[in-house]
């Protein structure tokens, strides 16, 4: 068993099915050395984990595992177009907040993600990053977690 995966056995986390596409459009795709992941929502068991408003319905730290499990969705992703142990490192995550007005904790929710992704690939877990308040999310969902990831081949 290569790192990534002994990391996710020891952090107990299993990498979940990928999940399917809610419009027209891949999961990941891989140009070059360079693996794409769609955004990706809190999904688990073909079900949307929470609806709602960071900073009205959803508290932030709640919405700091929901980012967490995007992020273990993405991984599904990558491991279904490269796998995991392809990977060279995550080069960048973006992540979108449905926030409720006045709600300035973006960042502190995305590190969710950020963190995942460091305790699963370590130093080269470490990425430039974005942290987004928008309006609205497809489905109404609280947080979505997209990342580009460098790989061999």
């Amino acid at each position: 068993m290569s790192e990534p995966y002994e990391k996710l056995a020891e952090l107990g986390l299993k990498l979940p099915e990928v999940v399917p596409p809610v419009a027209a459009y891949v999961p990941a795709l891989r140009s070059g050395n360079h693996v794409y992941v769609s955004g990706q929502l809190p999904m688990a068991d073909g079900k949307l984990l929470a609806t709602g408003k960071v900073g009205a319905e959803i508290s932030a730290e709640q919405a700091k595992e929901l980012a967490a499990r995007c992020a273990l969705n993405g991984l599904a992703a990558l491991e279904w177009l490269v796998g995991l142990d392809k990977v060279v490192r995550i080069v960048k995550v973006v992540g979108f907040v449905a926030s409720a007005p006045g709600f300035t904790g973006q960042p502190g929710v995305i590190n969710g993600a950020s963190e995942l992704f460091g305790a699963v690939f370590g130093e080269a877990g470490k990425h430039a990053r974005s942290a987004v308040g928008v309006g609205e999310l497809p489905l109404g969902s609280p947080v979505e977690v997209e990342l580009i990831a460098e790989v061999r081949d």
